[in-house]
């Protein structure tokens, strides 16, 4: 019969997402089948699954990695995309249901609890184990009503809870400790142990506070894991990852730290490269004079970030990079900013209305309600490389600048670029992990790219699942599965 496990986090970014995806490679490398799972997810960080099917958080798509099989909606059945502070858009089985309110949300739990459970049920019939991630925290008492994330689940599905803390930001000791007393003892009776993740230094420096959480709580636990370097190296969920590489020399790229950002792993195989230096501008920030590309990501919500751009300045500061011969790269909402307008006459994104783009490429983006979700495998307009990567946007872009496409799907042009060639614009994600691609367009600025990303994040995953078989009881968590 196919078993089942749950990590869950004593708070938010503690590292679930990457110990699932440890996890997954290291049940894969001792001859199992496994699958992940994660009921409920919030991320504007999302994946089209195979044949344009659905979209999945971003991190779901990596633990399919890991586990070497293709992303499934039921990986992840229900994802939250916040669009503003108080909204969300509701993505369930990989299509969009509704969006809402938090409290408006609260009352849908209900009914979707069952879309969760048969997600999980099929998921099951497939695998010998399914590894789960939680969200956010079970110590979140005031929203255990209704819960489909943590304990919810856990309980509706009858699956062990391994409780992992973070002990980088200290408190950890509070964190279990606390956690448990909190929960109630139904919810508490899922718990199977804990492990403590992201130790710097010397990991028996904590063999007296580890042992204090054994005394405390009566958990098992599974040891300490000490801090991954090579975590960089998988992609990020969380908006509050989103870092640049810490170089300070070489072909600068800037990408703007927009406040809905949206698929921003596609920055990731830039920011390993060797000569280049990748900076993510912050709110308040000016574009350096000496950036050489600005990329202008994608966003949940185009004309809201617009807006937030300008606010920071960024709309002049590019032109006047432009001025000085700088290039610049839109990328699918960043593509409609540099367009002439962004037109919402249904009130998709927020209220209706038309906001002026930025005015650097001669096109005009009409929103529209149906959502184009497709994998892609295009040639690159100017280089002739090819490129595999996916859409994931709502609107359409269309004027004189479309003329010359930024890139050929069959006989259809995708994307738009200026008369010279330094405005471009495209729909298309995860375009720079396409390593013919992106070494070809890397090389027009002079910079040399002997990178393999896929290879690169195969072998982080190995050394993942290496280093947590090494620190943790790995054969005491796996049997704790049921």
């Amino acid at each position: 019969m196919t078993k089942a496990l749950m990590i869950q986090g004593t708070g938010s970014n503690v590292g679930k997402s990457m110990l699932v995806a440890g996890l997954c490679r290291a049940a894969v490398r001792r001859g199992l089948n496994v699958r992940p799972f994660k009921p409920q997810n919030m991320s504007n960080n999302a994946a089209v699954v195979a044949g344009g099917n659905g979209e999945i958080g971003r991190a779901q798509a990596l633990q399919a990695l890991a586990c070497g099989v293709p992303a499934h909606v039921d990986m992840n059945p229900i994802l939250l995309k916040p669009e503003s502070d108080q909204g969300a858009a509701v993505i369930v089985n990989g299509q969009h249901l509704t969006t809402c309110r938090a409290r408006d949300y609260a009352r849908l739990k209900p009914d979707l609890m069952q879309a969760v459970l048969n997600s999980f049920d099929r998921l099951k019939s497939e695998c010998d184990l399914v590894i789960i991630e939680g969200a956010g925290s079970p110590a979140e008492v005031n929203l255990r009503a209704n819960d489909i994330a943590n304990m919810g689940f856990a309980c509706a599905a009858d699956v062990p809870v391994i409780l992992a803390g973070d002990i980088d930001r200290g408190g950890v000791i509070a964190q279990m400790v606390g956690t448990q007393a909190v929960l109630d003892a139904g919810d508490e009776a899922q718990v199977a142990g804990f492990m403590i993740n992201k130790f710097r230094g010397d990991p028996r420096l904590f063999d007296d506070g580890y042992q204090m959480i054994c005394d405390k709580t009566g958990w098992a636990g599974f040891g300490v894991l000490p801090w991954f370097d090579k975590a960089g190296f998988l992609p990020a969920e969380d908006a509050l990852d989103l870092r640049g590489n810490g170089d300070t020399d070489g072909f600068h790229v800037v990408c703007l730290g927009l406040s809905r950002i949206a698929n921003f792993d596609d920055l990731d195989p830039i920011g390993m490269e060797d000569g280049v230096r990748l900076t993510i501008l912050k709110a308040g920030t000016a574009l350096p004079v000496d950036t050489d590309l600005v990329i202008i990501p994608g966003t949940k919500s185009t004309r809201q970030d617009l807006t937030f751009l300008r606010a920071q300045g960024w709309d002049v500061d590019i032109q006047a990079h432009v001025r000085r011969g700088g290039h610049v790269l839109g990328i699918c909402g960043g593509y409609q900013m540099l367009g002439t307008e962004i037109d919402d006459p249904h009130g998709i994104e927020g209220p209706a209305g038309s906001s002026p783009g930025l005015g650097l490429l001669n096109v005009k983006t009409v929103m529209s309600p149906e959502k184009t979700l497709t994998q892609v495998t295009a040639r690159h307009q100017a280089s002739g490389s090819e490129m595999t990567g996916y859409e994931i946007h709502i609107g359409e872009t269309d004027g004189p600048d479309r003329d010359r496409a930024f890139a050929n799907i069959g006989n259809t042009s995708e994307g738009a670029a200026s008369e010279n060639g330094r405005i471009c614009g495209t729909y298309l994600h995860g375009l720079f992990a396409a390593d013919e691609f992106r070494k070809t367009w890397l090389s027009g600025f002079g910079v040399a790219s002997e990178m393999n990303y896929g290879t690169r994040v195969e072998e982080t995953l190995d050394a993942l699942a290496a280093h947590m078989e090494e620190h943790l009881d790995l054969d005491g968590l796996f049997a704790c599965a049921r």
